[in-house]
């Protein structure tokens, strides 16, 4: 939906998003966020390749242990601050709101400025008391340091793809940020090759290769909404902060960047448990994660479908076409998380041999994924649930229950059960078993509100 009107009621220009049929449009909108999802994770999987097979075990495990997770809390956080803007912006283009609408893209990149700074000074100086925290290895802690720092340094890139290809997709285009991602992909890949194969300056190498290719998806997803349509258009000297849409934008976005930030905190507590397990562990659960990446990017790109039809139509006041959007992103949510957990478990060993020679690393790997692969299916009411929740608006419980199902169990398995337990089946469970408690906590309160109205105040 390129270069759509805003005020497209006046002028006759049918949204499909709010009028089309819902399958077809879901699926249409669905298509281009997973391509460019594979391939923002086939570059980052290409650095675990190149890493892997040119640099040794022991800067994967620098690349995809400790500094991986820590990236994942920044980014998560900030993905989170991301959807508010993109929920709120997708209120105000479903009313045909204008002005707010204005506001609110204008608002977002002056935050997401703002933002990147901050995290990146902060990062950059406090990576090597954080990594010593978790109790990264000493033989990964200086190639650990440099990846992050370099990341850190560079990390505006990174937010400004977020906010402005959130924008991009609230609007209902879900192909720009596609163009981005393909040509970001290329031009990484090139610069893992020069950087680490042709000069080999190592981790620093792969690291300045994901920045710069993060640099040229900024800067295309920017030109894009420079050259949209006149009511869609970003005006870089109209960028700061409009109080009113950065305390809607904020409402939503802090709650939901916290339920991210809870996902890479609990993950971080594991990863020091992992650490503990030894260099070959930490290689192999890195590259499991590398392995998960694909179907987390297809869960992902449901969840942004869930909350831009149910963004836009709640906006329209177009109510049962939320209840159906969110029914219909459900059911093809689930059917394509059991398709992926039946490749990754009977392909286990394929998929872990692309990451690593190293027969201990492929054997933990594969179990690891065989343990947590039958179970995906069970969190899509996790996912889109709290998407489609977050589409209208509601945001407080939905991350009380992820605080409670995810961040607090995973961390009191971690810190209890696993010492009593230090195996991998008890690390590795901890996953399903939070799953599967927050799915049900998600279904209750979504069904409660189903029965006692599902819409809040607009």
């Amino acid at each position: 939906m390129e270069n759509t009107d805003l005020i497209h009621s006046e002028n006759n220009i049918i949204n499909p998003i709010l009028e089309g049929p819902i399958t077809r449009q879901i699926l249409l909108f669905f298509f281009p966020i997973v391509f460019g999802t594979f391939f923002q994770q086939l570059y980052n999987t290409v650095d675990t390749i190149i890493v892997g097979r040119f640099l040794g075990t022991n800067a994967l495990a620098s690349v995809g242990g400790s500094a991986a997770q820590i990236i994942t809390l920044v980014i998560g956080f900030f993905t989170g601050l991301s959807a508010g803007s993109g929920v709120i912006i997708a209120q105000a283009f479903g009313a045909c709101d204008k002005r707010r609408f204005h506001e609110g893209i204008h608002t977002a990149y002056a935050y997401a400025l703002i933002g990147s700074i901050l995290f990146g000074a902060v990062g950059f100086f406090l990576t090597p008391a954080i990594l010593s925290c978790m109790h990264t290895p000493a033989e990964l802690m200086a190639d650990s340091v440099i990846y992050l720092r370099i990341y850190f340094a560079g990390i505006v890139c990174v937010f400004i793809y977020n906010i402005g290809s959130g924008i991009l997709r609230a609007l209902g285009d879900s192909k720009r940020p596609l163009y981005a991602l393909i040509i970001c992909c290329f031009v990484n890949i090139l610069l893992d090759i020069l950087l680490v194969v042709v000069f080999p300056l190592g981790v620093a190498g792969a690291a300045l290769a994901t920045m710069l290719s993060q640099a040229v998806s900024a800067v295309l997803v920017t030109v894009f909404l420079m050259h949209s349509s006149v009511d869609t258009r970003l005006n870089l000297k109209k960028i700061r902060c409009h109080g009113n849409s950065l305390r809607a934008q904020l409402y939503v976005g802090i709650p939901d960047g916290l339920q991210s930030v809870m996902y890479a905190f609990a993950n971080l507590v594991i990863q020091a448990a992992v650490n503990g397990f030894g260099s070959q562990t930490v290689a192999a659960w890195a590259a499991e994660a590398k392995i998960e990446a694909f179907f987390w990017m297809v869960s992902g790109a449901y969840c942004v479908a869930a909350t831009t039809f149910v963004g836009q139509n709640f906006g329209a006041g177009k109510y049962d076409r939320i209840v159906k959007s969110t029914r219909i992103c459900l059911l093809l949510h689930q059917a394509t998380s059991i398709v992926i957990s039946l490749i990754f478990f009977v392909f286990a060993r394929q998929l872990m041999s692309v990451f690593s020679s190293d027969p201990e690393v492929i054997r933990i790997g594969m179990f690891v994924l065989r343990t947590v692969t039958p179970f995906y299916a069970l969190f899509s009411f996790v996912e889109i649930l709290s998407s489609a929740l977050r589409g209208m608006g509601d945001v407080i419980i939905p991350m009380l229950l992820t605080l409670f199902g995810v961040c607090v169990l995973r961390i009191v398995w971690t810190l209890f059960v696993l010492p009593v337990h230090p195996q991998m089946l008890t690390l590795s469970a901890n996953y399903p078993i939070t799953w599967i408690t927050t799915s049900f906590l998600f279904i209750v309160y979504y069904l409660w509100r189903k029965k006692h109205g599902l819409f809040p105040e607009k």
